[in-house]
């Protein structure tokens, strides 16, 4: 076991490992430790084999929280063969001598890993973590745990159209018979993706985070990872999204739609737009992101749920949280605190747009 080097060659050799992994997720990359600096210190350890070449991989990042103490979080690692014990022992051995290091409360981990793994469950529990894997809403949980992924491995265009919905594929034609028109995007089009964002917030009541926050991703991650791609109409820009591309994936983080104009479905040729890139690119997944796990008419969330169903993709429940407490008592404390936190949040959201 060791760790990724404050050198340029021990950083090229964690991201050529990451993005040629089979399991590789953008969250784990050091461009994307890069944005949330300096609120969180990424460490990263590397599991190695007989050879000294790196195994597997695991992307920490150290938060110090007012009151408790620094925290440790991996966003959707480990990397690594997850049902391989020794990997999994000396990434966990990293994590201790991490959690030593800052005198962190925790260990929290999201994996890309899905709740029916019974083989990696077992693992993490011998391994001395817990599992907690009863979220259903986005606010319960940090990562999505509920997501569509398509499948588009070795498939063409046609091949992967003819898995969407009749009534899908319509609009997707329909969007361009009405004239909207699809660019992809500079650094100076994140102003008018972010001007719709907020609108889209306030229609839909979730938080939006700062134009420099989108600015601070295109640097650190754009071109090569990172598009806007923004929908026109009458040289009028009504909708938009953020595709980010790493190893072998596409995912769709960030969506925008105006007000306006949402009859002519732009949103359904954006997603087509993202995904004949991915296809392009030759990636096995297009990950639409999170969905409520709560599958319900009456959800405030199942319309979001219904539209990206529609594009044949593939209902996914990752594990869940995967967690070592190092201070148990103080960590507990930290939860409530937390989850009384974001229940505050929704509520003054709630009121703000009611008003």
């Amino acid at each position: 076991m060791r760790f990724v080097e404050d050198s340029e060659e021990s950083r090229k050799e964690y991201k050529e490992f990451l993005e040629n992994n089979k399991r590789c997720n953008f969250q784990q990359s050091l461009e994307w430790a890069e944005v949330k600096k300096p609120n969180w210190k990424p460490e990263v350890i590397l599991a190695e084999d007989e050879n000294g070449k790196i195994a597997g991989s695991l992307c920490v990042w150290i938060r110090k929280m007012p009151i408790f103490g620094n925290i440790m979080y991996a966003a959707r690692g480990p990397i690594c063969d997850i049902n391989d014990m020794q990997v999994m022992k000396q990434l966990t051995d990293g994590a201790k001598e991490l959690a030593k290091k800052y005198k962190a409360i925790v260990l929290r981990m999201e994996p890309d890993v899905e709740s029916s793994d019974k083989n990696f469950r077992d693992i993490v529990t011998t391994l001395g973590y817990k599992i907690k894997d009863d979220a259903k809403d986005f606010k319960d949980e940090i990562q999505p745990r509920y997501v569509f992924r398509l499948d588009i491995k070795d498939k063409t265009e046609e091949e992967v159209m003819a898995g969407f919905k009749q009534k899908w594929r319509y609009n997707i034609r329909l969007a361009s018979k009405k004239g909207v028109t699809i660019k992809d995007g500079s650094r100076e089009d994140l102003k008018d993706f972010h001007k719709i964002m907020i609108e889209t917030g306030s229609r839909d009541g979730f938080i939006i985070r700062p134009l420099e926050y989108f600015e601070k991703m295109y640097d650190c991650l754009g071109p090569k990872h990172m598009k806007i791609l923004m929908a026109y109409y009458e040289d009028k820009p009504i909708s938009g999204v953020i595709p980010i591309f790493y190893g072998n994936k596409t995912w769709y983080l960030y969506g925008a739609s105006s007000n306006q104009h949402r009859n002519l479905m732009p949103n359904y040729l954006l997603q087509w737009e993202m995904i004949k890139m991915a296809i392009a690119r030759k990636d096995d997944i297009y990950d639409f992101r999170g969905v409520s796990g709560v599958v319900d008419e009456n959800h405030p969330q199942y319309g979001l749920y219904r539209f990206k169903q529609g594009f044949g993709a593939t209902f996914t429940e990752f594990i869940g949280e995967v967690y070592m407490p190092f201070k148990p008592l103080t960590y507990k404390m930290y939860r409530f605190s937390e989850k009384a936190f974001r229940t505050i949040r929704q509520l003054k959201m709630k009121i703000k747009n009611k008003k």
